[in-house]
């Protein structure tokens, strides 16, 4: 995930230590019921889309950005999947965060899947039955927006 400007400005501030910041994740499907997954090009690992909204962006506008930015398909959220403290994250260079995640149900609607940015090594469909691997996050949210009814998961347990 590229580092928006804001968030450079704020480290020089702040150097390494904990940023609590916004975050949204999209799970995408398309008209076959397939997810939308991109490989990512700092871990090399299959993932939900997503990113950080920009100041005053709102979470939803920025899932549809994300999503277009990073795969060139144009989705449509449908509902809110989850919202969710994640457990902190320390980066390589050193920089500690914790994101508030807003997990999006969306429907892709147009634009066709491919790698659109840096972000990214590989872009694809997946059937629900055949992801690849993913990491715990990935495919809880998955599970979540195929259900109805909401569900809890708390992140912050060793379980």
């Amino acid at each position: 995930m590229a580092t928006p400007d804001f968030i450079r400005t704020l480290r020089r501030s702040i150097g390494h230590d904990l940023l609590w910041l916004p975050g949204v994740s999209a799970v995408v499907f398309d008209d076959e019921g397939r997810v939308l997954l991109n490989r990512r090009s700092d871990t090399g690992k299959w993932s939900l889309l997503g990113g950080i909204p920009e100041p005053g962006e709102q979470p939803a506008a920025c899932a549809v950005r994300e999503v277009e930015e990073e795969t060139g398909v144009h989705c449509v959220v449908e509902r809110v999947v989850v919202v969710q403290a994640l457990r902190p994250v320390t980066y390589d260079n050193g920089d500690t965060c914790q994101y508030m995640d807003i997990s999006f149900r969306c429907r892709a609607v147009g634009g066709e899947a491919r790698v659109n940015d840096d972000e990214s090594l590989d872009v694809d469909w997946f059937a629900v039955d055949a992801l690849p691997e993913l990491n715990e996050f990935g495919m809880l949210r998955i599970k979540q927006a195929l259900m109805d009814a909401p569900t809890w998961f708390d992140p912050m347990s060793s379980e």
